[in-house]
């Protein structure tokens, strides 16, 4: 079995494109094939892989709704952390070899490899967060990815709101698809109420590197930025240490940086589990594209609430945003999702 935690570092490949498909409103991909029998009474056995810690914002959400699967009895969970791309897959046939039911990850470097395992192991369940749709040839194995651009785009409504220079720094991982959109639906949602900003647009090429994205927005703010978009950690350290403000992503980090971080889109795993919990149980998992359940009318997203700053963010805004957070989730309004690299105005 393979033990909780590894040593090997985090060395993740740029994703491509592929999830143009993928609509506000639209209903999952099916696909051929159901997986199994239905499951006896009693908690499923799930695993996790994960390529970097489980305190890094993305994978702490996934952890947090495995961990509160865990305490309804739904699934017993074990996972494993730092996994590196060269051991992806070791630690995957492991788990599958094992008997787990469910195995739940994020394989953006090593689609080829995770795909043979679902195929040499047809009798398992795997959700994994993928830049590809699922396929016919591995009817077991589906995908997910977190479609919070409702969040990010009413975070953006208020840090328009908020900005007094109108240039904003922005600093991300990568410039693939699962970060571009939301820097869009960030950058859509300040030009509501600030359309004359500026934005600086910049990618530290890792997932896990806060002194690398400290120090990008150190930059940015030097260039004039007073509200950075933190979609990595760091961003917001460095902007409480210059005295400016903060807007985040995936998870609330506010009470760590209560005179800082303004407002957050926050990502609710819980939907995509439970629905693939309820599935295997049932015997009917399949190859579905599970990025629906990561939308604001499914309880995929939310934005955080104000906290510290209630009463320091212009009414008007904050009206504004509450309007189009009902419309989104009457479906009246729709966030445009776009996948293409944000460029620096």
């Amino acid at each position: 079995m393979p033990k909780s935690k590894t040593s090997n570092p985090l060395s993740l490949l740029k994703r491509r494109q592929v999830l143009a498909g993928v609509a506000a409103g639209a209903a999952t991909l099916s696909m051929p094939g159901l997986i199994g029998k239905a499951r006896a009474d009693g908690p499923l056995k799930v695993a996790a892989i994960y390529t970097v810690p489980v305190e890094q914002q993305w994978v702490s959400r996934i952890h947090l709704a495995a961990n509160a699967a865990v305490a309804r009895g739904d699934i017993e969970y074990v996972f494993s952390e730092n996994t590196s791309n060269n051991d992806y897959e070791r630690v995957m046939r492991e788990y599958s070899e094992a008997g787990h039911d469910l195995i739940i990850g994020e394989v953006f470097a090593v689609e080829d490899a995770a795909r043979q395992v679902a195929r040499d192991y047809p009798e398992t369940a795997y959700l994994m967060g993928s830049s590809f749709l699922p396929k016919d040839d591995t009817p077991n194995f589906a995908v997910f990815d977190n479609y919070i651009q409702d969040a990010s785009y009413l975070s953006g409504i208020i840090a328009g709101a908020m900005t007094k220079t109108n240039k904003m720094g922005m600093v991300g991982g990568f410039p693939i698809p699962e970060v571009n959109r939301l820097m869009h639906a960030f950058m859509a949602g300040v030009r509501e109420t600030a359309p004359e900003t500026t934005f600086q647009v910049a990618f530290i090429g890792s997932w896990f590197d806060p002194p690398k994205a400290k120090e990008t927005a150190f930059a940015q703010i030097d260039a004039g930025a007073d509200v950075l978009y933190a979609e990595r950690f760091g961003v917001s350290d460095a902007a409480k240490e210059k005295g400016v403000l903060a807007i985040g992503n995936v998870i609330d980090t506010q009470a760590d940086y209560p005179d800082t971080v303004v407002a957050s889109a926050i990502w609710h795993f819980e939907p995509t589990l439970d629905k693939a919990i309820e599935l295997v149980k049932a015997g009917s998992f399949k190859a579905d594209n599970y990025g629906v359940y990561s939308f604001m009318k499914e309880g995929g997203c939310s934005l955080a609430p104000l906290g510290t700053f209630e009463g320091k963010v212009p009414e008007a805004a904050v009206k504004l945003a509450m309007e189009r957070e009902a419309a989104i989730k009457s479906g009246d309004f729709v966030v445009e999702i776009n996948d293409e690299e944000p460029k620096s105005s």
